[in-house]
């Protein structure tokens, strides 16, 4: 390494907790770390305390290490680094050990070291910082995935990385469809969509209306959640072999432990249209920092499909939203084409690798 910042000159300090460490950083930080996301330039539900810790419970692999940055002056909390640490098992950097986000890869949409907006810089220095000392684990790369369009991660943090003399990758890894919600529907629909589908959102609707009977049902019980997953999972199965091919048991489970910490966190939002009485469409979303979050979906293509459950149940999701006071409906990771159809607009995804250069010889 070379040009490593002195530890000495900043004003921040480190604690680290590691795989053994009693408690652990989750347990350690708890109290803090909601405040410190909400403080975030980007505040991201799968940066929660909520979320992180249920992807680890139900997902996670590895040893893991979360560090915390505080001011040295007054002890005050700006940035946490949630990592996990692991072998790589596969493809041409295999047998090397690799930092990931907690979260990362498949099913947290936007994650990012978590930094108090203005200590960006700051943050950023101090995790190099520790990463080049000796209190952190031998690593060959880290990897920092979905980091949103808003975070200044992949813009300063790479720069910072190459004068200690780090490798850094930055690349867009994915784009997440959204759009801007207004105060009333109607007007959603006159400003935000083309006229052609404009036309279609409606004669769908009123379709549906018209030639069966029609139920919105939004799951608020915990006694009943359980089954009301399941049933999602049926649907979501059902819709295409790709999502048949993701909903594994273990999947399956992370869901039911999701949805029972988010529905008592009142963030959970699991819709499903009823047609005459029958689900025939769900939507696992999440209501947050009035941000909309289309997280999943599924529908059975086999029963009502003349009818597009899944088109008629996103309407009245997206009025759904717009009732509720949100100001982004967000599709999240895919460009899928019915989200642009809807009126959303691409928002990058980020990703920056960080790779220790090789000893010479």
């Amino acid at each position: 390494m070379s040009q490593t910042p002195d530890v000495n000159s900043s004003p921040l300090r480190w604690v680290v907790y590691g795989p053994d460490a009693r408690p652990d950083g989750f347990e350690a930080l708890r109290a803090e770390w909601n405040d410190l996301v909400r403080r975030a330039r980007f505040n991201s539900l799968f940066l929660t305390h909520e979320w992180q810790t249920t992807w680890w419970e139900q997902l996670g692999d590895g040893a893991l290490w979360i560090v915390a940055f505080r001011r040295r002056h007054n002890n005050e909390l700006v940035g946490i680094a949630p990592l996990f640490l692991r072998e790589i098992q596969n493809g041409e950097d295999a047998g090397k050990r690799q930092f990931n986000i907690v979260g990362c890869i498949e099913v947290s949409d936007y994650l990012d070291l978590i930094v108090a907006r203005g200590w960006e810089k700051q943050v950023y220095a101090a995790f190099l910082q520790w990463l080049c000392s000796p209190e952190a684990p031998a690593w060959d790369i880290v990897d920092l995935c979905n980091l949103p369009e808003a975070s200044l991660t992949y813009q300063e943090l790479p720069e910072i990385a190459r004068r200690a003399g780090v490798d850094v990758k930055v690349m867009q890894e994915d784009t997440a469809p959204q759009f801007p919600l207004p105060m009333r529907y109607e007007e959603y629909l006159s400003n935000q969509v083309d006229k052609k589908q404009r036309h279609e959102i409606r004669r769908k609707q009123r379709r549906a209306e018209r030639e069966a009977a029609v139920g919105f049902h939004l799951v608020q019980d915990l006694r009943t959640l359980d089954s009301e997953v399941d049933d999602f999972v049926a649907l979501q199965r059902a819709s295409r072999p790709d999502k048949a091919e993701f909903m594994t048991p273990q999947m399956h489970r992370f869901f039911l432990a999701a949805a029972r910490r988010l529905l008592e966190a009142d963030i959970l939002r699991l819709f499903f249209l009823t047609l005459d009485g029958e689900k025939a469409a769900a939507l696992f979303a999440f209501e947050y920092d009035r941000r909309f979050w289309l997280y999943n979906s599924g529908y059975d293509p086999a029963s009502h499909a003349h009818l597009s459950p899944g088109w008629v149940l996103l309407g009245y999701a997206i009025q759904y939203a717009i009732a509720s006071g949100c100001r982004v409906f967000d599709f999240m990771q895919g460009d899928e084409e019915y989200k642009y159809r809807f009126g959303a607009h691409d928002y990058k995804v980020m990703r920056v690798k960080l790779r220790r250069p090789e000893p010479l010889g």
